[in-house]
């Protein structure tokens, strides 16, 4: 399927993002003819060249029902292809500008370190007032949905698929992962069944809230923390200069369908998944933490902390524990990835909690955490890329 005028989505002054949406052109052709037959991909070009032309209209009139759907199909689906490579396209352009001349953040912080340097008598601003108002800054996306705008996941997933492929420039089996994907997502049925419920809009917003959780925010708030290093400006771990809401499942704008019972089940849902996702984090955290303390010490308080964890944690493998003994943060980030799921399975019993063993909120993961940091601090672990997550 050739590329043609997309709007925004093909810069005509462009070469490389030229290069991709013609790359993913072509292979959504070819995937037409795999798919469905060469009839079809010359019905794309045939009427792709007649809009151009201004005589479209003869053409599509005569279109049997079946034909329009897979016409529309296969322009909607060359859009959708051509829209990740701008994304994608952006993303790199934005990393370079970074590289060349730092990130908004950076330019935002130039001005205000200007700003102080330029002060005049009677005037003054200080670091103490800047950290006041960081301290109570507070972004708050919030996400919101509707039945006709909610994308599959399962679409959102194989286009994220394509944009990490076409990252990957030098994967000399890039063509065939991307063909094969595209297979799959003409495969796949973009519109749903049925009506999304509440609780299936909250799962959709879920796809988007795990890139932000394991990519952008770490990413995001370190930067922040290091910018604002710059103006004497200490931003606190436990600061939340950005979080994240949700109307979802639990807006009350008339919606018969949203219950207390619906809000109460959205909000396991949600919980649940964001101890899923800590815990895969925590697992990559185990794997990185390697710490012997054969090398470097450790804090008295993890120490101790990890000792009451092996008293009241009978989920601990004794191969593991005989492996990793002398590997502190090991053993504490496998503690709490048993204590959230333990505290996954009380929310979606309702039992009680119990004290050593499942987390009674955020504040008692907050304080593992904590004592995990400030060990890799105090033992000259301050540089390590981990930290990114501990902040997270």
């Amino acid at each position: 399927m050739k590329s043609s005028g997309s709007g925004g989505a093909v810069a005509a002054d462009d070469a490389a993002l030229r290069s991709d949406v013609r790359k993913l052109g072509d292979l959504l052709g070819q995937t037409l003819v795999r798919q469905e037959g060469p009839e079809l991909l010359a019905l794309v070009e045939n009427v792709r060249k007649a809009v151009r032309e201004g005589q479209g209209e003869e053409i599509l009139a005569s279109l049997s029902v079946e034909d329009s759907v897979q016409l529309v199909r296969a322009f909607s689906t060359y859009f959708n292809l051509a829209n990740v490579a701008e994304q994608v396209h952006r993303a790199r352009v934005l990393a370079e500008a970074r590289a060349d001349g730092g990130s908004w953040l950076a330019r935002a912080v130039d001005k205000i370190e200007a700003a102080l340097k330029s002060q005049t008598p009677g005037h003054e601003l200080n670091s103490e007032e800047i950290s006041g108002w960081i301290n109570e800054m507070s972004v708050r996306p919030v996400f919101t949905a509707h039945p006709t705008e909610a994308a599959r996941r399962s679409v959102l997933s194989k286009l994220g698929q394509v944009a990490d492929l076409l990252e990957d420039g030098r994967n000399p089996s890039q063509a065939d992962r991307l063909a094969e994907t595209i297979d799959l997502l003409w495969q796949t049925d973009e519109l749903r069944v049925g009506q999304p419920e509440p609780l299936d809009e909250a799962m959709n917003a879920l796809y988007y809230l795990d890139d932000l959780f394991r990519q952008t925010v770490p990413e995001v708030l370190n930067d922040f923390a290091r910018e604002m290093k710059r103006i004497d400006v200490v931003v606190p771990v436990t600061a939340r200069p950005l979080s994240f809401g949700s109307w979802i499942g639990g807006d009350r704008d008339g919606n018969p369908n949203v219950t207390p019972q619906v809000t109460n089940d959205a909000m396991l849902l949600q919980v649940a998944h964001a101890i899923r996702v800590t815990i895969d984090a925590m697992n990559s955290l185990r794997q990185v933490l390697s710490v012997s303390t054969r090398i470097i010490g450790a804090t008295p308080e993890l120490t101790a902390s990890v000792e009451q964890d092996l008293k009241h944690i009978r989920e601990f493998e004794p191969r593991f524990l005989r492996l990793n003994a002398q590997e502190p943060y090991r053993l504490k980030a496998t503690a709490i990835v048993h204590r959230l799921a333990l505290t996954r399975e009380r929310h979606a019993k309702g039992a009680a909690h119990v004290a050593h063993r499942d987390y009674a909120d955020t504040d008692e993961l907050l304080k593992d955490l904590m004592l995990m940091r400030d060990s890799l601090f105090a033992h000259k672990g301050e540089l390590k890329h981990a930290l990114v997550l501990l902040r997270c």
